[in-house]
């Protein structure tokens, strides 16, 4: 294939985690990006403001510990100068061992800085077909999991019919004035990531057996938003509607979003059946997201249902949960190894719209989709992030057909396996965390563009 050379503009339609990644990370190697976003003109369903970089779910890039493929994921990310990264640490709000963050604070601390990098031009403008692209004058298409109807249609007629949708959904939040304290208690499972002094993150509304099965038996009954006739629904199994996990077994959800272990109630000394997990929105603690409890249910079922929840009675719903459609491709079959359509040189995927699933993922896609990219424009070789990384492994995950693609969080299995099996499994992953770690900074050091300028 030709080598790319820089001619052009850059130009990186959407403005969500991938995008803003892609483009700050293509500015800051020298290039002149020209970074499209449909806001405000028009939103998508699950988006409230005119921000970029909205976070439109949970307001938590999820768990930090180097035993976690996500904690490895974030943590390659910082090293490696990520803007998304570097937002997140500077907004961040207290989640235990997760990294969350004020998401307002958050989508305003990313919108300035790219604003103000004399690199980077941001239009307000509807995209509804595949900009024009060549080798010199590349596109990378970052337009997430709602990609407008007319460009989605653009690109299966594009990549063939190889691409899919499913349904993800949003979990609802609450004001903390409205939460009744005295049935509620605020602890992190087995105290984790809390420091002596500090407040706990979460709080907890606990159940008793006989109110957990009521609850699970209110949400099989509540009436559910219907699919529109057209569209095929597809969950994605690690971000499924509470209603879907209660309508597979009367226990699944006190295995899952619901389960107990690692909390005792201090006012019974004893651990609950049940609980709900509440998580905070803000710095301030204003508001808290229902953790786990993306859902279908309609926006008066909501507000029945939900208030059946110990503590939550007099809720002010903030948010409602709602649905909403996920587009992607089959990349190992529609993209190469750089992250580029196969049959339409000089455009890129980034993000979830590739295949990946979660907030750091995206960001992770966006950063190495744009270095790669930059490394060709400069005319050097392409040296895409060892596979023994995470971030590495985003590729091998882009890559790995399967006779039914689906897009993936990060886990362990992205990178290759540690041999010696003599490790326990927490040890074994700390090991790859270690050689990940090891393997990028010479990546770092030693590959061309790896890192900023």
């Amino acid at each position: 294939m030709p080598s790319l050379t820089a001619g052009g503009v850059v130009t990186v339609v959407g403005g969500g985690l991938a995008g803003c990644e892609a483009a700050w990370q293509l500015a800051e190697r020298g290039l002149d990006v020209h970074l499209l976003e449909q806001k405000p003109a028009r939103r998508t369903p699950a988006q409230t403001t005119d921000s970029l970089c909205e976070l439109v779910c949970s307001n938590s890039l999820r768990g930090a510990a180097m035993s976690n493929a996500v904690g490895l994921l974030k943590e390659e990310l910082r090293r490696a100068g990520s803007i998304v990264l570097a937002c997140a640490y500077a907004t961040r709000v207290p989640a235990g061992g997760a990294l969350a963050v004020d998401r307002e604070a958050f989508s305003h601390a990313i919108e300035a800085r790219l604003r103000a990098h004399p690199r980077i031009r941001i239009e307000a403008r509807l995209v509804e077909e595949i900009p024009r692209a060549s080798l010199d004058a590349p596109a990378i298409l970052a337009t997430g999991p709602l990609t407008g109807d007319a460009l989605a249609a653009d690109l299966a007629r594009v990549v063939g019919r190889e691409h899919l949708a499913y349904y993800d959904a949003i979990a609802p939040i609450v004001a903390a004035e409205s939460i009744d304290w005295d049935q509620v208690f605020k602890q992190s499972r087995y105290g984790k990531g809390v420091q002596e002094g500090d407040d706990e993150a979460y709080v907890n509304c606990p159940f008793d057996e006989a109110g957990y099965k009521a609850f699970v038996a209110a949400l099989r009954e509540a009436e559910k938003v219907s699919p529109r006739s057209f569209e095929e629904v597809r969950y994605f199994e690690g971000c499924l509607p509470v209603d879907v996990m209660a309508a597979r077994g009367e226990m699944t959800l006190a295995f899952g979003p619901m389960k107990p272990v690692g909390l005792v109630d201090p006012r019974t000394g004893q651990r609950p059946f049940a609980v709900v997990q509440l998580r905070p929105e803000d710095a301030a603690a204003t508001a808290y997201n229902l953790v786990g409890f993306q859902t279908r249910l309609t926006w008066p079922e909501q507000s029945r249902v939900l208030r059946t929840i110990p503590g939550l009675h007099g809720a002010e719903i903030l948010r409602y949960g709602s649905v909403h459609r996920n587009t992607f491709v089959d990349a190992p079959r529609v993209l190469d190894a750089r992250m580029q359509l196969r049959s339409r040189p000089g455009v890129f995927l980034a993000g979830q719209i590739a295949g990946v699933e979660g907030y750091v993922e995206s960001c992770a896609a966006g950063f190495v989709c744009s270095v790669m990219l930059a490394q060709a424009l400069s005319g050097r070789s392409v040296v895409p992030p060892p596979p023994t990384t995470a971030l590495g492994g985003v590729l091998t995950h882009l890559g790995r057909a399967t006779p039914d693609y689906q897009p993936s969080n990060v886990t362990w299995a992205w990178l290759p396996p540690f041999l010696d099996r003599r490790l326990k499994k927490r040890d074994r992953y700390e090991a790859m965390a270690s050689r990940a770690l090891s393997d990028l900074a010479r990546w770092l050091e030693e590959a061309p563009l790896a890192r900023a300028a």
